[in-house]
């Protein structure tokens, strides 16, 4: 059984930022990158859907330590997956990475102070040992998207397509094309799927709040000629988070006036006569669900050239050319894309065990959003809901790197995150997306204060994370 200071599972955003900082910060440290699938990449890699684009900029989703040189700060798949190529081969971490490496369990062993992993490979199941885990695999199921049980979907005669798993060769020029959603996921597949399709509808039970913005940032481009490259883009950087809590701060504070400014932007980008308050004014607050960002109004675009249309309604049952809906209407289509979300799935569903018994991490409490509570050696990275992923994966890897540090120089080999019963426990994830709502119950918690209260806010989490003591009296080492 091969044995590893690390051991990183997941090739993604979080594990390949992971082990830059592990190599940069904490040299001589041995570690590998054990991945389920056949290439790097995660999300970027999983998702081939019409249009796949990054719904933040690339100034706060690329990494601290590697600028985003490419013109459009929203940027589509394939630039961003070129990205984490680049920044894999350019610090040698390719040689750490093992594909097809599914992970099983892990279970820890106080006794020896190690984590040892059963590994399913595509020829049989091997075993793995390392000192610390780092779990980078995101929180949601790779391998099966979620869809509602839909009345009569057996009955319907077309293509039935999840975005999650899109076909390589569908060809839906031509074609008149139902997509069931209206997230992050089907704003971007409409316009893209508009060019070429005969009609593009959009059904969606309720309506979300968006948001219009260039791809490309002018002020980037004014910056880039005065400024050295790194320079740019810690510039750059810093506006966008700034611009993010502002406008995420001023949204819980002042919900009514964001609603309005909100609602009122989508206005000005359709024609005069669309029905805004049917199809674009939702029933929450801003920020109770993520706010779709929608690139160039390309969207709007396809809407206002009838190219595009959106239906606000509720499926009664399939057809044999379509769905039915509550009111009454029917909308015929040869292509139905459920683009109707995600299913969660912590840690690509590794079971844990702990000196011999099974533990359950919804249990748990998060400790800086980062460690379970009571459970030793043992990281799991968790970005922003309301800005960049990596913002947070960057600060996490900072870390868990001075934390190896600080266990190094005190000659310590394990360390747990200690919670007490004066910490009330909370939902870990604000959010009241479909997705977050159906399977909250498999999440940790977070308490009611620091260290273990989630602020969601960049700023906050500098201060308490890159620059707080180690040893604060509720980490316990030995």
């Amino acid at each position: 059984m091969k044995h590893f200071d690390v051991l990183i599972v997941g090739a993604g955003i979080s594990g390949i930022g992971a082990a830059y900082h592990l190599q940069t910060e904490c040299p001589g440290r041995s570690y590998a990158i054990l991945e389920g699938r056949e290439n790097l990449g995660g999300t970027w890699d999983l998702f081939r859907y019409p249009g796949i684009r990054s719904d933040s900029d690339m100034y706060t989703l690329g990494f601290s330590f590697k600028p985003w040189k490419e013109q459009r700060a929203i940027a589509d798949g394939n630039a961003i997956l070129r990205y984490l190529h680049e920044t894999v081969e350019e610090n040698g971490i390719e040689k750490h990475i093992q594909f097809s490496q599914h992970v099983q369990s892990a279970s820890w062993s106080s006794e020896t102070s190690t984590w040892t992993l059963r590994v399913q490979t595509t020829e049989a199941i091997v075993e793995y040992s390392c000192s610390f885990l780092f779990a980078c695999s995101g929180y949601y199921d790779y391998e099966e998207g979620y869809t509602p049980n839909f009345p009569k979907i057996d009955a319907y005669e077309g293509t039935v397509v999840h975005p999650q798993h899109w076909p390589a060769d569908l060809d839906y020029s031509g074609k008149k094309v139902l997509v069931i959603g209206s997230g992050a996921t089907a704003v971007t597949l409409v316009p893209s799927l508009a060019e070429t399709a005969a009609q593009v509808t959009m059904l969606q039970r309720s309506p979300t709040y968006m948001m219009s913005r260039p791809s490309e940032d002018a002020i980037a481009k004014q910056v880039r000629r005065f400024l050295p490259e790194k320079a740019a883009y810690n510039l750059l950087r810093w506006k966008n988070v700034g611009i993010t809590m502002l406008f995420y701060n001023q949204s819980k504070s002042r919900p009514a006036k964001i609603a309005k400014f909100l609602i009122n932007s989508v206005r000005r980008e359709l024609k005069e006569g669309y029905d805004i308050e049917k199809h674009f004014t939702p029933k929450y607050a801003p920020w109770d669900q993520r706010v779709c960002l929608v690139p160039d109004g390309d969207l709007f675009r396809a809407l206002n050239d009838g190219r595009a249309s959106i239906v606000t309604d509720q499926i009664e049952t399939f057809t044999e050319s379509g769905v039915r809906l509550k009111s009454g209407e029917s909308i015929d289509a040869d292509i139905v894309v459920t683009a109707t979300g995600l299913k969660l799935r912590l840690m690509g569903g590794i079971a844990i065990h702990v000196d011999g018994k099974q533990v359950d991490v919804s249990d748990s409490m998060m400790y800086k959003a980062m460690m379970f509570s009571e459970i030793p050696n043992l990281a799991q990275w968790f970005g922003y809901t309301n800005a960049s992923w990596t913002l947070k994966c960057d600060l996490t890897s900072e870390y868990m790197c001075r934390l190896l540090n600080h266990m190094e120089e005190h000659g310590h080999t394990t360390c747990v995150a200690r919670s007490n019963s004066r910490v009330e426990e909370r939902p870990f994830v604000p959010l009241k997306a479909g997705y977050i709502e159906r399977g909250r119950h498999l999440l940790p918690k977070q308490g009611d204060r620091a260290p273990w209260k989630l602020k969601q806010n960049y700023a906050f989490d500098i201060a308490n994370i890159r620059y707080s003591d180690v040893d604060d009296g509720v980490m316990e080492f030995s």
